[in-house]
């Protein structure tokens, strides 16, 4: 199994930003990928971000967060981070990383979540 772990949640100024970090331990493929998601009371999760973890590192974000997020890795940790800029009230969420373990699209492991709020 794969264990995921995120952090770096916390409270932050309409503005600011904030760093999460997501690390995946356990048996993993060579090949796989990892997301971000999130997901706000009374609405349903929401695609945020995601790295190809090896070979290509193309990434795809969602057009809400285009060009104000950045998804990156750390190979050496099984780290993936995701840079928040310019944060807004509406980016308040509980956010969630996932690892697609086979890079097949679909998310087979997913981590606990951890708090992002934005105050205006």
């Amino acid at each position: 199994q794969v264990q995921v772990v995120e952090s770096g949640g916390g409270l932050v100024q309409a503005g600011g930003s904030l760093r999460l970090s997501c690390t995946a331990s356990g048996r993993t493929f060579s090949s796989y990928a990892m997301g971000w998601f999130r997901q706000s009371p009374g609405k349903e999760r929401e695609f945020v971000a995601r790295i190809n973890w090896s070979g290509s590192s193309s990434t795809v974000y969602a057009n809400s967060v285009s060009g104000r997020f950045t998804i990156s890795r750390d190979n050496a940790k099984n780290t993936v981070y995701l840079q928040m800029n310019s944060l807004k009230p509406e980016d308040t969420a509980v956010y969630y990383c996932a690892v697609d373990l086979r890079r097949l699209g679909t998310y087979d492991y997913w981590g606990q979540g951890t708090q992002v709020t934005v105050s205006s």
